[in-house]
């Protein structure tokens, strides 16, 4: 977090710096969207390759202020810095800045000292509808990427409440498993809850009932390997030892995984719940043809 005496100067104003975020094929705030080019058109940019850093502060009318900037790299040596404690100016030139948006897409839990509280921008002095972060109340595709959020940072924490032996051993499963854990660290805030452990299946024949639940999603991420979704749909960061953590999105569904283990599914007819896949004869496979093809921080 960037000390609130850091201010991104203008002519008659000045921004007093809160956080900031990157918006990048390989990182970007899930609640804008389930892909970079949909996360960018929630802020009405362009989605260029480089991506953008979102600096997020108040004006010294203490109102909230989403300043877009092209430098990704001053962003993004900020965020490190505050991540391991250090200070850092964060004060991009007034020339890098491409758009300044009234609100914040995010929850900030912080204010600027010796200036108003945070408020939304005066009608007068924004061309459009403020941002603000989704409802923490409801359960819709917002929700459902935070909570995959939640589980990738926590993913210890939920993994050590699923025992392997809640798979179901013969392949069978899609929501229908044996067993489950119950959720565990942050995810609990979420209101999520891991159930129905299941083990991935192969993909059944043309003619058959429409797929639902977790066989639909694991079909559709089958589907990406051979057919490219939109950037960012599949993104792979850094995990433990030499595996990877995987996040995969679409419509309706997120999933967080490990290169070496199991995976979780969030949907959105599921509020709420986190579906437990385990490693199975399919999902190893599936999960390293993802890996290959997604989206990583340079």
């Amino acid at each position: 977090m960037a000390g609130t005496d850091d201010a991104v100067a203008a002519e008659d104003d000045a921004l007093y710096v809160l956080t900031a975020v990157l918006l990048t094929p390989a990182k970007f705030p899930s609640v804008l969207g389930d892909d970079y080019p949909e996360a960018c058109a929630a802020l009405g940019l362009a989605p260029l390759a480089a991506g953008y850093g979102l600096v997020l502060g108040q004006d010294g009318a203490g109102a909230r202020w989403t300043v877009v900037v092209d430098d990704v790299s001053l962003v993004a040596v900020a965020i490190a810095s505050w991540d391991c404690g250090m200070e850092y100016d964060l004060s991009p030139d007034e020339r890098t800045v491409v758009a300044a948006l009234p609100g914040w897409p995010l929850a900030v839990a912080v204010a600027a000292p010796n200036v108003p509280a945070p408020h939304d921008p005066e009608p007068e002095e924004a061309d459009q509808q403020p941002l603000s972060p989704p409802q923490s109340d409801t359960w819709g595709p917002a929700q459902r990427r935070l909570g995959a959020d939640e589980i990738a940072l926590q993913w210890a924490a939920w993994r050590e409440q699923i025992d392997d032996d809640d798979f179901l051993g013969d392949g069978a499963g899609g929501g229908d498993g044996a067993g489950g854990g119950e959720g565990a660290g942050d995810g609990e805030s979420a209101g999520l809850d891991a159930t129905d452990s299941t083990e991935a299946d192969p993909v059944p024949d043309a003619g058959e009932a429409p797929l639902t639940g977790v066989r639909r999603v694991l079909a559709e991420a089958r589907a990406y390997v051979s057919t490219p979704p939109p950037l960012g749909r599949v993104r792979s960061s850094f995990a433990s030892g030499e595996a990877r953590t995987l996040r995969a999105d679409g419509p309706g569904w997120s999933m967080v995984a490990r290169t070496d283990d199991i995976a979780f599914v969030l949907l959105d007819e599921e509020p709420g719940e986190v579906l437990p896949v385990g490693r199975g004869p399919e999902l190893p496979s599936l999960l390293d043809a993802l890996d290959k093809m997604a989206v990583r921080p340079v």
